[in-house]
């Protein structure tokens, strides 16, 4: 009991410490602040900046890659293949690609899409920028106007005449008495 007398009293005289706790920011956390900012911003510059994704049904895909095969206009790329899937009872293929952003107007009704590859016939041979390139999904964005949609059928062989080529276009309609085709 002595002990514990003589060790109270050598401690009475001693300061007492005052503890002060601070609420203060810590610099450490501005780093993983400043890398959520960063990201959050990416991802809504993404979203923002998504265009409209479409499917296109084809008779056979052909040439097609999910993944690398291009949508082009007028050789420039509007769009790219995400995936391709064989449609119910294997008829036909569905071509699902996401078009650029800004492509919503031009994708009607009135719209053509076919698969542009290397052809050699008695007319001539076209395409033959896809043997290196590799085949793509050409478009015409047909006469302004008509239905905004995001299915379409897509021709299988390309158009011989795509809107906006200069010259006359002439549309034939057979009077129903004559019996035509």
């Amino acid at each position: 009991m002595a002990e514990q007398n003589t060790s109270e009293s050598r401690f009475k005289d001693a300061p007492e410490a005052v503890v002060k706790v601070r609420k203060q920011f810590s610099i450490v956390w501005v780093v993983p602040l400043v890398a959520l900012l960063i990201g959050g911003w990416l991802a809504f510059k993404a979203i923002s900046e998504k265009g409209p994704t479409i499917t296109i049904t084809f008779k056979t895909a052909e040439g097609l890659e999910a993944g690398k095969t291009k949508v082009k206009y007028k050789d420039v790329e509007v769009g790219l293949v995400e995936s391709i899937t064989l449609a119910k009872g294997g008829s036909h293929v569905i071509v699902t690609a996401e078009m650029v952003h800004g492509a919503e107007p031009h994708l009607t009704e009135n719209t053509r899409f076919w698969v542009e590859r290397a052809r050699i016939g008695a007319g001539g041979a076209s395409g033959l920028g896809t043997l290196f390139a590799g085949a793509y999904i050409g478009i015409d964005l047909g006469q302004p106007g008509g239905k905004q949609t995001l299915s379409f059928k897509g021709l299988e062989i390309a158009p011989v005449v795509t809107t906006g080529l200069p010259g006359s276009h002439f549309l034939y309609r057979c009077p129903p008495s004559w019996g035509c085709f």
